[in-house]
């Protein structure tokens, strides 16, 4: 990977590039930043930047022997650690390493759901084991390849276990020779302290606005908050947030019907409308999502009443209809229509009767949308 290839980030990009035109690679560094902004990316440019031998100020050359290893994940004095599951199939990282290159080769930006969703393994937590401390010491006490850099990243080091932590300290303290330690953290605050005053942190910021417009519509750039792989999914599930928004706006303005007008035909519709969102076609995962993005329509609605636009994140047809609904979200009702959306998300990941959960959290909203 290449820098060109890494959205934005240009200031971060040149930091990089000058560490290595002037000759001060520090030892161990740590990529700290929001979710989907190009951590891991800028580490593996770099790393390649720092291999190639074609170098030109900007980036690396694309087509040297070292470039090309790179661009397939297979030089040998490239390494990663990162969080796995303890399988049949293997307790470290190399018995993994396949899938590895291959999410970072197919989707290149993803996230820690969708590395465990990648091995099959979402319904549990990762980790890296103390174990793997072992075989990255044994990795870098390895001759380098043609006399270069060896390189380790480290993806979610806060995902280490304590024993794994303090050995990797150790080595911090006393690095082998000519080797680079590339730390990529989302959650910097849970490493050790000790790991935290042996490192350069570089902050990675969110991406501009106006770039991810370029690649995706203003509606997802905006409300993708900085995050090229937050605009991705939202991309890819347009289809799904506009079924959760129409159903939204169904709840909520039968809901005012009933509580406001007495409009008792409503209500019919509202049992309607729980007992197709009960329907067991429609899964428990989607039924949680909806109540899910209901909660952050509530909140994007209460935030809306402050008449400050750069704070909400919504898609025009959700803008236009927060116009007229964003009143009825206020101080007095805003706290127990966020609870009772928890609530019903809850108790359907419980396995709850969902026909009971979706009637009852209609019979809340008439109440509290009355007040």
């Amino acid at each position: 990977m290449r820098f060109r290839d890494v959205i934005g980030q240009e200031s971060v990009k040149q930091q990089l590039r000058l560490s290595v035109q002037e000759n001060r690679l520090p030892h161990a560094q740590l990529l700290t930043g929001p979710e989907g902004v190009g951590k891991l990316q800028l580490a593996i440019a770099y790393a390649q930047y720092v291999a190639c031998r074609n170098r030109t100020e900007q980036d690396s050359c694309g087509s040297c022997p070292a470039c090309l290893q790179y661009q397939q994940l297979q030089h040998p004095d490239l390494h990663f650690a990162f969080p796995i599951v303890k399988t049949d199939a293997g307790d470290t990282c190399d018995d993994f390493s396949e899938q590895w290159r291959n999410i970072l080769l197919e989707k290149k930006y993803f996230n820690l759901g969708d590395w465990y969703a990648w091995l099959g393994v979402e319904t549990k937590q990762g980790m890296i084991y103390e174990k793997e401390s072992g075989e990255i010491l044994r990795k870098l006490s390895l001759k380098s390849f043609g006399d270069g850099y060896k390189v380790m990243i480290i993806w979610q080091p806060e995902k280490m276990n304590i024993t794994c932590a303090n050995k990797l300290l150790k080595l911090l303290e006393e690095p082998p020779q000519k080797t680079l330690f590339l730390l990529v953290s989302e959650h910097p605050d849970e490493l050790l302290p000790t790991i935290i005053s042996r490192v350069q942190q570089i902050r990675v910021p969110r991406l501009d606005e106006q770039q991810l417009a370029e690649i995706f519509s203003p509606d997802m750039a905006h409300i993708a908050n900085g995050s090229y792989l937050a605009a991705r999914k939202l991309s890819d599930e347009q289809e799904t947030n506009n079924r959760f928004f129409n159903d939204f706006v169904s709840l909520m303005r039968k809901a005012w019907l009933v509580g406001r007008k007495k409009d008792y035909a409503a209500l019919q519709e509202l049992k309607k409308w729980s007992a197709d969102m009960a329907d067991a076609k429609v899964g428990r995962e989607r039924q949680k999502a909806f109540l899910q993005y209901a909660q952050r329509q509530v909140r994007e609605n209460y935030i809306y009443n402050l008449s400050h636009p750069e704070m909400n994140y919504q898609t025009s047809d959700e803008q236009a209809f927060s116009t007229k609904f964003a009143p009825f979200i206020h101080d007095g009702n805003v706290e127990q229509i966020m609870n009772e959306l928890d609530k019903a998300e809850q108790q359907i990941g419980q396995n709850g009767n969902a026909k009971i959960i979706f009637f009852d959290l209609c019979l809340q909203m008439i109440v509290l949308i009355k007040r």
